[in-house]
């Protein structure tokens, strides 16, 4: 396996590739306290700065917990493509209007009285770092390669994963 760390640019822009092919992820708030609280949370966005953008509800439980501490995690997996993020960071919540208006889509209704909600806020997650595994190669190869080394018994260079700071 072989790593390989990104900075500044190069970090953002594999965290902004990777948090939206995977979209969903697991927002994890009270990092500090055992057990943390766990939601599953659809990526709205990733901005040019490399923030993460979600909606949530006012009354959340992670609502509230960010308000009380704003140190996050966010766990991305794709296992059917063997692709995985962690992403550390720190959040903040607004409900500023044009902010909520480009994140909101007719999927929202699901959850949302629309774009008038009150409860209705966004959620932004500022990573301060992340690590990331992903195949080099396509699923196929991958599997292949994994076989031989099964056979073999040698460790095949499958996979790559990287520290980012941004």
């Amino acid at each position: 396996m072989s790593t390989n760390n990104l900075y500044n640019k190069e970090a953002k822009a594999k965290i902004k590739e990777l948090a939206e092919s995977i979209d969903f992820a697991m927002l994890a708030t009270t990092i500090n306290h055992m057990p943390f609280h766990v939601i599953p949370m659809s990526t709205k966005k990733v901005d040019d700065e490399g923030n993460v953008w979600f909606l949530s509800g006012k009354d959340s439980d992670h609502n509230k917990n960010i308000i009380a501490d704003p140190k996050v995690q966010l766990m991305y997996s794709k296992p059917g493509d063997m692709t995985f993020m962690v992403v550390s960071g720190e959040a903040t919540i607004t409900t500023d209007p044009q902010i909520l208006k480009e994140l909101y889509g007719k999927t929202d209704d699901n959850w949302f009285d629309g774009l008038d909600d009150p409860n209705l806020t966004a959620i932004q997650i500022k990573p301060h770092s992340a690590h990331y595994w992903e195949p080099k190669h396509n699923k196929l190869v991958t599997l292949f390669k994994m076989g031989v080394g099964a056979i073999s018994g040698e460790n095949p260079d499958i996979a790559e994963q990287g520290n980012l700071h941004s």
